[in-house]
């Protein structure tokens, strides 16, 4: 056991385009999506111990502790090896839930990852991912820890080095429902597969955008308000929403002038995911 207390980062990702190719008899979506992480985190301080137990603080308003992600990855971690050992956690959380950044999910793989190290469980990145999977679609890109293409339901992962630019990050005020989006009548679903050299070169979209302007004004007003200054999307299935700029100060400038109405950061993309620097770091001393 490495009984050392450590804090670990849990990023946040963007969806730089989604594209849902069609829907398989299971009722999932096949999807093609880049992922990229960028350099806004949760944080999970952790410290193992011998207790057999997992507490965590402080507690999420309304959610139950068997509800939380970070308690119910690390009970699948303590289920799936037998491991007897305990952990306390410390959440330091500044990532919207609810907003299409995987905050929850990076939360999860974070859990998984940090475990694996503090109590001496050796297991591959490989059987992680496959237990992460269970906690939510997302999980396996946290732990993957590289920029990447997604296929199938997101589980076919393929490295890419999209470049790494600044951010202008918008958080309307509505929390979206990801399976109320791809119940949707009017979400489309045929998009033509692409191979990966158009993947990387088209314009970039996201399906899910136009269905859910329709139904928030909150996210059709905030994208309408941005497509002024630059390129503008929605991650995920929403609701955050992000211009993309060569530079910093170029994003700093538009945080200056967004109306009152609208919560926004600036954040710089990133290929390597800080979780993956930090545990290979460990892995290596």
């Amino acid at each position: 056991m490495h009984a050392d207390t450590i804090r670990w980062p849990a990023p946040a990702k963007l969806n730089l385009f989604l594209y849902i190719t069609g829907q398989r008899a299971d009722g999932y979506h096949e999807l093609q999506t880049l992922f990229q992480f960028i350099d806004r985190c949760d944080y999970l301080t952790i410290t193992a111990n011998t207790s057999n137990h997992i507490t965590i603080s402080p507690e999420l308003a309304d959610v139950a502790l068997e509800n939380n992600l970070i308690y119910k990855a690390a009970m699948l971690l303590k289920a799936h090896t037998n491991c007897t050992l305990g952990a306390h956690i410390v959440l330091e959380k500044n990532l919207p839930m609810g907003g299409g950044l995987g905050g929850g999910s990076s939360d999860a793989a974070t859990t998984l990852v940090a475990l694996n190290y503090h109590w001496d469980l050796n297991l591959s990145e490989q059987t992680l991912s496959e237990l992460g999977v269970s906690l939510g679609a997302d999980v396996p890109i946290f732990i993957y820890g590289k920029a990447a293409i997604a296929e199938g339901v997101g589980e076919k992962l393929t490295a890419v080095t999209p470049t790494e630019s600044h951010y202008l990050i918008a958080t309307p005020n509505c929390h979206i429902s990801t399976p109320a989006v791809f119940k949707n009548p009017d979400l489309k679903r045929d998009t033509k597969k692409q191979s990966h050299h158009e993947l990387m070169t088209n314009k970039w979209t996201n399906d899910c955008e136009p269905c859910v302007k329709k139904h928030y004004p909150e996210v059709a007003n905030t994208i309408d308000w941005l497509l002024e200054y630059a390129p503008t999307r929605m991650t995920g299935t929403g609701a955050c929403i992000f211009s993309t700029f060569e530079q910093p100060h170029q994003a700093e400038l538009l945080a200056q002038k967004t109306p009152t109405w609208l919560a926004c950061f600036t954040a710089q993309g990133l290929n390597n995911s800080p979780l993956r620097e930090l545990i290979s770091t460990k892995n290596n001393t």
